[in-house]
Order: structure tokens, then sequence, then C-alpha cells
């Protein structure tokens, strides 16, 4: 195998794709990266591939020449290390010989020892997941999205997930299709997230599937979008999940796969209140700002802010304290409040967590009484419910 690569897009394609690699495991090859290079009418393309044997990823360059096609594994940390270093370089040649890589610039000569490619483990392919076969069983479920409707579904979600909680469920996000509509779901207990979208070219009598998708694989999957229009297209088995990027022209850009978190989701249709009898209207930023400040008074041991609401006055006043340090107070103009006066505390980290992720600058807060759970909404495809915090 010989190429001549762009380092840039080298290094941009490498750092992506070590989020795939191995930190600690006896298998060398989930250690590595391999790099697949192949002639095209157009030059060449050079694929790189990693997995943890939980998820894997693969992406393809086309800022390349391909002199000789091949395959190569190599160990990722020192490639990366490599290519990192010849910053000063436009272009470097990878050539392969006898699993010895070796990497040349201008005025430098590396050469890594690798391992057979024929060792790394083979990643699902989109084409086999759509009519399966004997090594990839066929997709229960196929849909296509938009890249950026569905990193908005993403980032609205994925911060309310458990962090390192028994529970492993709830370690990821639900993602659920039915019909036309798409959900993703997050709680860690003490709050839920849910973000919607409706998808663009969907069957409304396909059947209905939802599956728990891991933080982690979701986390990598943001940094893959580049164009907000780009379609990604999913596929669903029984235990994986695979997102291919890639338009018409530029089919599987990057593809991520990555296996499914068992268990059962909560039934979080139940945790959303639908009784609440007081709804106060906010400007998002006005809302945050003023968290934030009453927040500057908190502790570990006193987490909370108070937020008392006057319906006759249109004002929300923000407090907080924490012993022998002080107390904070802040006053705000609400747009418009239904109801009668209540006193709630929340954790305010919950609050502005939810709020960093609202497009809408109007939002709307649900409440009931001060031990039962607030209903935040943005728009008609963003609710997010969390629990009071006792201020006693």
């Amino acid at each position: 195998m010989k190429v001549i690569c762009d380092r840039g897009a080298l290094l941009d394609a490498i750092n992506l794709v070590s989020g795939a690699v191995a930190a600690r495991t006896p298998r060398v090859q989930l250690t590595c990266v391999k790099l697949s290079a192949t002639k095209t009418g157009g030059g060449g393309e050079l694929t790189l591939a990693a997995t943890d044997a939980e998820v894997a990823l693969k992406l393809t360059l086309s800022q390349v020449d391909v002199q000789a096609p091949g395959e190569a594994l190599v160990p990722a940390d020192k490639l990366r290390q490599i290519v990192s270093a010849e910053d000063g370089e436009p272009t470097l040649t990878i050539e392969v010989t006898d699993d010895v890589c070796h990497i040349r610039g201008a005025d430098a000569h590396f050469k890594v020892f690798g391992y057979p490619a024929a060792d790394f483990p083979p990643i699902p392919d989109f084409n086999s997941l759509i009519s399966g076969n004997a090594d990839q069983p066929r997709a229960k479920a196929i849909l296509t999205h938009p890249a950026g409707s569905l990193a908005g579904l993403v980032t609205r979600t994925i911060f309310a997930t458990a962090r390192e909680n028994s529970r492993y469920a709830i370690n990821g996000v639900l993602l659920k299709r039915d019909g036309k509509r798409l959900e993703m779901v997050a709680t860690d207990g003490r709050r839920l997230a849910l973000a919607r979208a409706n998808l663009t070219a969907a069957d409304k009598d396909a059947k209905p599937v939802q599956c728990i998708v891991p933080t982690k694989a979701l986390t990598m999957l943001l940094k893959l979008i580049n164009e907000h229009e780009e379609p990604v297209q999913i596929g669903i088995t029984d235990n994986q999940i695979l997102f291919s990027f890639g338009t018409p022209e530029s089919p599987g850009r990057a593809v991520l796969v990555s296996n499914l978190v068992e268990g059962a989701f909560p039934p979080y249709e139940d945790v959303i209140p639908k009784d609440q009898d007081k709804k106060v209207t906010f400007d998002r930023d006005v809302l945050s700002s003023a968290v934030r400040r009453a927040a500057l008074l908190t502790n570990e041991e006193s987490r909370g802010v108070r937020l008392a609401f006057n319906g006759k006055e249109r004002q929300l006043e923000l407090r907080s304290r924490a012993p022998e340090m002080g107390e904070s107070e802040v006053k705000v103009d609400l747009t418009d409040y239904t109801g009668d006066d209540i006193e709630i505390g929340f954790n305010p980290q919950f609050i502005t967590d939810a709020l960093k992720v609202m497009s809408d600058p109007e939002v709307i807060m649900e409440l009931k009484a001060s031990n039962k759970p607030g209903l935040i909404k943005s728009g008609t495809d963003f609710v997010y419910v969390v629990m009071p915090v006792n201020l006693q």
C-alpha cells in the first residue's frame, strides 16, 4: 500500500476515529487504526477504521493519491502523534510493506511496526444491513434524517443521561420512531428531557421501533456532523445501530456503528405531568442569567435555588443561601403568569442545562406544587421535567 495524503485532512480523520479506539485492552488490534486504500476514477480513497468492540467508526478521505492500493493495521497513538508532529508538511506519504508502516515527510521518515490487517474485526456495512446476510442480520428499521435535525435531538437530550448509574438502561438515550415522528428521551432519575422531530421521508405505516443508544456513540455522532442538510441513514437491528453519513455524490463519508444498551427504558410518558395549574412565560436568556447569578452562593450541601413566583406583580424572586458563605437574591420580571403564587426549589444546574440547549427565546414553565415536578417547554418539540429539591 502506498498513498500520499493531505496532512490536515488526515489528522482530522485520525482525531475523529481515535474516539473509537480502545484505551485498555489485551487485544492489540483494538488499539489500532485500520487503513484501507482503494483506487477510484477520481484518484483514490483512504478509509480509516477503529473499534473498541462496543463502538466502531469508519471515515473515508478523498484528499489522497493512491499509488498502490492495500490495507494496514497501525497503532493509533503513534499514527496520531506522528501526523500531528509533522505540522509543517502539506502532505505525507504512507507506505506499508509486510505490516511495517513507513510515514515520510520532506525531512523525516518514521517506521512503525503494525499488525496483519486481516486481524481487525469486521465492521458492519450499511448495504448488507439493508439486505441481510449470514454475517449481518437484516435491519428491522431503516430511516433517513437530516444531520442538523438529528444533532438537535441529540443535543437536547444527551445532557440528561445518567452518569455511572447502576440502572444501565438510563446510561443512554432512547431513540423511538413511530410513523413520521422521531423522538429521543434521556433521564437520570431526577430530570427527563424529550425532543421530537418529524421525519422528512417516512413510511407512516412502518412498524414502531425503539432502542437505547449509548452516550458515547451519540457524542461521537455530533462530531461527525458537517453539513446540516446532509442526509444520515439510520439502521437498527436487535443489538446494534448504524449511522451512515453522505450524499448521493459522496455516500458513506462516515459510518458509525454502536452496540445498543440492554434493558428496558423507564415508562417516560408516565413521568410527564399532565395537570399543572400554574403557567409561567419567560425570556430564556433573562431566566438563564438570573439562575446563574442566584446559584453563585450555593455549595455542595445547599445546591438548591428557591424560586418565588408573584403573579400579581408578574415577578420572580430567586434566593439561595449557603452556611458560612452568604446569601443571594435576584429579581426578574415575568412575561406572563397564570395561577396562584408558589415557591419551589430546583437544582440550578438542572435548569441552566436545559436552557442552554433551547433555541426558542420564549420558555414556558408549568408547575403544580412545591413538592411536584416542574415542566419546562420550548416550542412544541422539547419537553423537560425536573424534580424539585427540599430547601428546608
